[in-house]
């Protein structure tokens, strides 16, 4: 829970101000463990709400977004918007020049483990090159590019899937939407957005340590196969689990984006994130934060109160 990660992490030091740019699912939940902490953030939204605290960025708009002014004293910077529809770049189109004149000690860019490609099911670390299959993947490693050749002080951060409290198979159950679905061999890897945030804390206290690798993989112990996922959720849950597919029926009603996820498979190694720059993990496995994500849910009669991201971002 975002409470135990904010008891048991350093705070940036005083004077820290941190910009995060596309304050969705991520990046509130950085943005909360922050504000916890007490460190200033801004955070961008594409359609902020008139009477929150957000600024506007809209990455098919970019020149509407935050003024110089409006960004003064920023230290650090977290970018999660994607790109654009044409392959952009959406945040150095518009704020690079801004950017280099902030007395910026860390700027990260979360990206995807998607532009590994396809590894048939093997391990695939940072040292490994960057070979996307999927054209959204080859887009994100153009921007990944893009934001190592600004010249800011830069970190690429390699995300897989991403859950969480009330985005999780639990909903997906809950909604009647779950498929449990067998293909031989496959395996996804996932990550809780508790930890992308605890990761994201953590790494900048290592760069000023010293220890800044430029790509950094942040994924869990446990790549494993969707319908395991499913099983479990259904247990902890008490609900029936939806009936078994094979995928090769299944595919057939699948739309293509789905079935794109489906046609690679890797196991993202998250040697470098743990035991070299030594982050533990709030949620190692899946079975770990899929317990959170019901301790966390409305539905849950047993439920835990936490901070909400999405109350303290506006």
């Amino acid at each position: 829970m975002l409470n135990d990660l904010v008891n048991r992490s350093r705070p940036l030091p005083a004077g820290s101000k941190m910009l995060i740019l596309g304050g969705g699912f991520s990046g509130s939940t950085l943005a909360t463990l922050l504000r916890a902490q007490g460190t200033p953030v801004i955070c961008t939204r594409r359609n902020p709400e008139p009477s929150g605290t957000h600024l506007c960025f809209d990455s098919d708009n970019p020149d509407q977004g935050p003024k110089p002014e409006d960004l003064e004293g920023t230290t650090h910077v977290l970018s999660t918007i994607p790109p654009s529809r044409d392959g952009r770049e959406p945040v150095l189109t518009s704020l690079l020049p801004t950017l280099r004149d902030l007395p910026l000690r860390w700027v990260g860019y979360l990206s995807t483990t998607g532009v590994y490609g396809d590894r048939g099911g093997d391990w695939v670390s940072e040292a490994d090159p960057a070979t996307p299959g999927q054209d959204r993947s080859r887009r994100r490693l153009a921007c990944e590019n893009a934001w190592q050749r600004t010249g800011l002080p830069m970190q690429i951060l390699r995300l897989p899937g991403i859950y969480g409290p009330k985005r999780s198979v639990i909903n997906g159950l809950q909604q009647g939407r779950a498929r449990m679905i067998h293909k031989t061999g496959q395996v996804f890897c996932r990550i809780h957005v508790e930890d992308i945030a605890g990761a994201c804390l953590h790494l900048i206290h290592k760069a000023e340590e010293g220890a800044w690798p430029s790509v950094v993989n942040i994924s869990d112990d446990c790549p494993a196969p969707s319908e395991e996922l499913l099983g479990f959720a259904a247990d902890l849950i008490q609900m029936e689990p939806p009936p078994f597919e094979d995928f090769d029926a299944a595919s057939q009603s699948m739309s293509a984006m789905a079935r794109s996820f489906w046609s690679e498979n890797r196991r993202v190694s998250n040697y470098l994130l743990r035991n070299t720059l030594k982050y533990e993990l709030l949620h190692p496995d899946f079975r770990v934060g899929l317990r959170d994500c019901w301790l966390q849910d409305p539905l849950n009669p047993n439920r835990k109160e936490t901070l909400d991201p999405r109350s303290t971002t506006g």
